[in-house]
């Protein structure tokens, strides 16, 4: 009865407020029914409902809306804003619902299934559901939400709605630019299985995926795909297959595709050339790249163009030939930028050159170009690689106080010179300094420390490292111990290396494929075959495999020891450690070497 009661003055209060709003001259008596206590937000909710159900204009609606959020005993629910987004894209005011919806976007969880599926017997027009739920999926795609986004295209396809190719379009591409490249294949293979006609745009980012992946067999189908449905590929099409294809080295296949694209009347833009002759310096052809640059008519050289000829003949040695065209280039009024200075001073560091790499880096201050972390990096690998560790770490003090951030490549260059150097300290101080700052290192990294160790005959505080870690407060999981145990197992002192087996069992951290295989390997070259088998017997227990990957890695490896490593893979393949398609792999691969 209490409950009927509730429903009838609710019911009651509903039509009073849409009384008094169709009426427009005051909405002041709304006031008396004090919002935010008697009158709620699901009132407020019903009342723009039977303004929408009325024909009443959208404007007496969103002015109402807005009226009623100047209360500041009132705040609008996830359902009175929904439905106000729903009456002004109705009558087609877009840009005020976008702007609505993109403030309660991130606010009320709305890509959660729940709130959409409470959501969606707000309103009944399909074609309305559509428009903001695929504004909704161009809204997280650019906000590199892409599993939101994914979320609710799966709640617009489980209720029949069909997205808008624009956020078909935007989604896509958003998973492409995060090389979520199976994702993309998913995607759009559900896209059209509710029947979305894919467009050029589409075309254009699933070409894009395929340049990312450098997978030339899907590009060629979807251009056929394209040529059945009579879609016609433009500038950007053209672009892309030619940057596959010169990424690939398919150099005539990159051509023929600017043939086809001059026959159907798109003429090649910078994009196109850049392209090409980027193709032709990548593998050193500097003949064919020229005559490619000398064909240019009618459209005016770049910077890229100008970089990707200096660097390319940087890269086969003919210095004096990169700096003719530098002065080309500022003939023509293109001034080298930062990127064009790197290039060249990568090549003075590699031939050791460090006074006229410094003398670049002073024309740069001079000319105000700012050196970013590649300039610094080259500088510091270099002072690195000749073991002047004072002018390396006083690059780095400059680049920190230019504002820049030492990436990982910076840390790598710095522990490794001071391994050379045979500073112990300050290599392990840079590599806390490394995990500190996000960064982790990896087997090579920590295969200088330990060829440090061990090169000072100080293996038993090289046991002891995982422990320093730990009084830095650093976590050491099985990446670490992986790495250490694996050089050592290389360096044979494995004895030392199980020892840290041991400390990282005491420790719970269980040893991977990685770590026993390195282990059972050692055991086995110094002739300790009971131990090695042991261990393979200890890995089946475990169900750990010899992958692919594994059996690649440790073949480079131990390149030198072909007769004891084809007996290992012999005694891993009897133990069922090497899966039946793991060497398939394996034997694919050997052929094809």
């Amino acid at each position: 009865m209490a409950n009927l009661r509730c429903a009838t003055s609710e019911t009651h209060l509903v039509k009073t407020g849409f009384a008094i709003v169709l009426k427009g001259c005051s909405w002041d008596p709304l006031l008396k029914l004090r919002i935010g206590s008697i009158v709620t937000s699901t009132i407020i909710n019903q009342i723009l409902q039977h303004l929408s159900k009325s024909g009443c204009s959208s404007f007496i609606s969103w002015n109402f809306f807005k009226w009623v959020e100047l209360n500041t005993d009132y705040k609008h629910s996830l359902q009175s804003s929904w439905t106000m987004i729903h009456i002004l894209t109705k009558h087609r005011h877009f840009k005020t619902a976008h702007q609505l919806l993109e403030k309660i976007a991130l606010r009320d969880f709305l890509s959660s299934p729940t709130v959409l599926n409470s959501l969606a017997t707000i309103s009944d027009d399909q074609d309305v559901n559509s428009h903001v739920l695929s504004w909704l999926v161009i809204f997280y795609a650019n906000s590199k939400m892409n599993h939101d986004a994914i979320q609710v295209f799966e709640h617009m396809r489980v209720h029949g709605l069909k997205p808008h190719l624009p956020a078909c379009t935007v989604l896509l591409n958003s998973l492409v630019k995060m090389r979520l490249t199976d994702t993309v294949w998913k995607f759009y293979k559900k896209m059209v299985k509710i029947g979305i006609v894919p467009n050029l745009h589409i075309y254009n980012v699933l070409i894009h995926a395929c340049c990312k992946s450098l997978d030339v067999e899907k590009a060629e189908e979807l251009l056929s795909e394209m040529e059945f449905k009579c879609v016609s590929p433009d500038h950007f099409t053209y672009n892309t297959l030619i940057s596959l294809y010169c990424k690939r080295g398919m150099h005539y296949e990159a051509l023929c595709i600017q043939d086809r694209m001059n026959k159907s009347g798109i003429l090649p833009d910078i994009i196109t050339y850049n392209s090409l002759i980027h193709g032709y310096c990548k593998q050193g052809r500097m003949r064919e790249a020229i005559r490619m640059f000398k064909e240019i008519k009618g459209i005016t050289p770049n910077h890229v163009t100008y970089t990707t000829l200096i660097d390319g003949y940087c890269r086969v040695n003919s210095y004096n030939e990169a700096m003719c065209l530098r002065e080309e280039m500022e003939a023509k009024g293109l001034f080298p930028g930062t990127v064009t200075y790197n290039t060249i001073l990568r090549k003075l560091c590699e031939e050791g050159r460090i006074k006229d790499a410094n003398k670049l880096l002073n024309e740069m201050s001079g000319k105000k170009v700012v050196p970013d972390n590649i300039t610094c990096n080259t500088l510091i690998n270099a002072y690195c690689k000749i073991g002047d560790m004072k002018s390396a770490l006083k690059v780095r003090g400059t680049m920190l106080s230019a504002g820049l951030k030492p990436d990982s490549f910076t840390y790598k260059a710095l522990i490794h010179g001071f391994c050379r150097t045979q500073d112990l300290e300050n290599a392990k101080e840079f590599v806390y300094l490394m995990i500190n700052d996000g960064f982790s290192p990896n087997y090579c990294t920590y295969s200088w420390l330990v060829d440090l160790y061990c090169n000072q005959n100080n293996e038993e505080m090289l046991v002891k490292l995982p422990d320093e870690f730990y009084q830095k407060g650093i976590i050491v999981d099985i990446s670490v111990y992986r790495a250490l145990i694996r050089r050592l197992c290389k360096k044979e002192r494995v004895g030392y290396a199980q020892r840290l087996y041991d400390i990282m069992v005491c420790k719970g951290i269980s040893g991977d494929s990685v770590v026993y295989t390195s282990l059972s390997y050692a055991y086995l070259k110094t002739g300790d075959t009971h131990t090695g088998l042991k261990i393979f017997d200890e890995m089946f227990k475990k169900r750990l495999m010899i992958t692919h990957k594994i059996h690649k890695s440790f073949t480079a490896s131990y390149a030198s020891d072909k007769g004891i490593l084809g007996i290992f893979w012999n005694l891993a393949v009897e133990r069922g450690l090497i899966s039946r398609s793991t060497l398939k792999q394996i034997h694919r691969a050997e052929d094809n070497a």
